[in-house]
């Protein structure tokens, strides 16, 4: 088969109007036809999303890629250990059968980090001889993203072991370490880490960029960080590539990679680097069996209107159209449930706060919208006391047994009514609550204990229910049913309950993530990610 437009060649870095002739799904040759033609589409290669959780999507893998395909993605570096830390290698298993029903090309990480640290509980653990059995398969591509780096930093033995399983297999390992500068940073990437894409500041990703790691820049639906560290790409674009981390559904059916490389060249990055940074840097970084458009390569590419706006028009993977003129032509593939999950009534007296004799004031996390890092604010006790401050409880529930709740507060949801809750609470995914009330708590807390796993909404007119019924992390409906539910959960938080964020459901699931810095909240107590440590453990 024949196609001819205007060629992006990333790897020879030239521009040209020519055709690609490819049999059998590989690139027998590429002519050379002439000059740019103004009035033709352009042929790139196709997109990939260089760090994503696919589980963030609330879709299983097949419906992930019919929804990504529409934008020109054809592969992603994904990394399981969201399903990892409910069903353990069973669930990476999971991951790799459903991914393997689409020509799509994921490649999985062995998760490095399940449980992210000791102080959660999560619903599995995977030791170091499973790291070396993931890592021995040909599916798995690189060790995930170590996000205990005090344990790299204090060479525990068992993350220095997996560090080096992968370093004997010859693949690569993904760092995270948001905000590690100086000497500690130097020691976390002599230990091997070769990516981050945690950065929140031009200052720490060029630190980084200058030790040797690669820099992804995130845009995910939570935690945005385009804006301070494209200036990095205009110079430094070729050591660094774009993702989106945890995209929902909704955001999934707007738009995906191809969105950060056209606003990359807005902002001035030369578009040879900003496709390259999609494409060119994670294939080769990751070793990925995905098309460059050269000789030989299968037949990835997508067609786009023109560089600048990245609309695409159709994408090809392996020699086949898998979406044209904004549809998606893969099949359904949908997955059958798989969970575990401890379902149980909780009560207004489970989730009082216990105020103690030496108490003065009170921790509260604060929210910064667009960022997975929050503040440790203190408040005197009267002020969480104000039920006109937007000062909310947090309460996380253990799913996997019967528990006391961890119960703390919150400032910046801008809730005036209501509850949200969810059981997708990264790492471990107990499950986490956000409430106007202690009413408010226990409704919604209970809709999601009703459907063993899934998002809620509730306040006095209203109940709302995403279930999620693959282990409480994923749909198994149809990815643009599920997006459009997605979107009318996300509408009532926003205009109904009243909160201010960009992504309700998408900020109350980071804030049980003890490996990110301030302030956290786990089902063991409330945590402080600088120190490490249970600032009020709840046993």
């Amino acid at each position: 088969m024949t196609i001819e437009g205007n060629i992006l060649d990333v790897v020879q870095e030239r521009q040209f109007f020519g055709a690609i002739h490819w049999n059998d799904g590989v690139i027998q040759q590429i002519d050379v036809l002439g000059e740019i033609r103004t009035d033709s589409p352009w042929i790139t290669p196709g997109f990939v999303d260089a760090h994503v959780h696919v589980e963030s999507s609330l879709l299983p893998p097949g419906e992930f890629a019919r929804m990504a395909v529409v934008h020109g993605t054809i592969g992603s570096v994904s990394d399981p250990h969201e399903i990892a830390n409910v069903l353990g290698v069973a669930g990476v298993e999971f991951m790799l059968d459903e991914a393997a029903k689409v020509p799509f090309k994921f490649c999985f990480g062995a998760p490095s980090c399940v449980p992210a640290t000791r102080y959660e509980t999560a619903g599995a653990e995977i030791s170091v001889a499973d790291v070396e059995a993931l890592l021995d398969r040909p599916e798995i591509g690189y060790l995930a993203e170590m996000m205990n780096f005090p344990g790299v930093l204090h060479q525990d033995p068992d993350v220095l072991a997996k560090i080096d399983a992968a370093q004997k297999k010859g693949k690569p390992v993904d760092g995270h370490a948001p905000g590690l500068r100086g000497d500690a940073a130097k020691q976390y990437v002599a230990a091997g880490m070769s990516t981050d894409h945690e950065c929140f500041t031009a200052e720490e990703a060029e630190e980084k960029l200058n030790l040797g790691m690669k820099i992804l820049i995130r845009e995910g639906s939570a935690a945005k960080n385009f804006t301070a560290l494209i200036p990095l790409a205009v110079t430094r674009g070729q050591e660094m590539m774009f993702c989106s981390d945890d995209k929902h559904p909704d955001s999934l059916l707007e738009g995906h990679i191809n969105q950060l490389v056209a606003r990359a060249i807005q902002f001035g990055v030369d578009p040879m680097i900003a496709f390259q940074m999609a494409s060119r840097n994670p294939v080769r970084h990751y070793a990925l069996s995905v098309g460059l458009l050269q000789p030989g390569d299968a037949a990835d590419f997508v067609i786009v209107d023109q560089l600048e706006t990245c609309q695409v028009e159709s994408t090809y993977i392996g020699g086949v159209c898998v979406a044209h003129q904004g549809k998606s032509l893969l099949s359904p593939a949908l997955a059958q449930p798989v969970n575990r999950f401890v379902s149980r009534v909780v009560s207004l007296s489970d989730i009082q706060y216990e105020v103690k004799a030496e108490d003065t004031e009170c921790q509260v996390i604060r929210i910064l919208d667009g960022q997975l890092i929050t503040e440790n604010v203190g408040y005197p006790l009267e002020v969480i006391q104000d039920t006109s401050r937007d000062i909310l409880k947090l309460v996380v529930v253990n799913r996997y047994h019967d528990a006391p709740p961890a119960v703390a507060f919150v400032e910046g949801f801008g809730l005036l009514q209501g509850g949200l809750a969810s059981s997708v609470a990264h790492d471990s995914h107990n499950i986490v609550a956000v409430g106007k009330t202690d009413e408010d708590l226990v409704n919604v807390i209970q809709a999601v204990m009703q459907e063993e796993g899934g998002l809620a909404l509730s306040c006095e007119d209203v109940r709302a229910v995403l279930p999620l019924p693959i282990a409480g992390l994923m749909s198994d409906q149809d990815g643009y049913s599920v997006a459009a539910k997605y979107s009318e959960l996300d509408d009532l938080a926003k205009n109904k309950l009243g909160s201010t964020l960009v992504s309700p459901f998408m900020s109350l699931s980071f804030l049980a993530l003890l490996v990110i810095p301030s302030l956290k909240l786990s089902d063991l107590g409330l945590f402080d990610g600088d120190s490490f440590t249970f600032t009020r453990p709840t046993r």
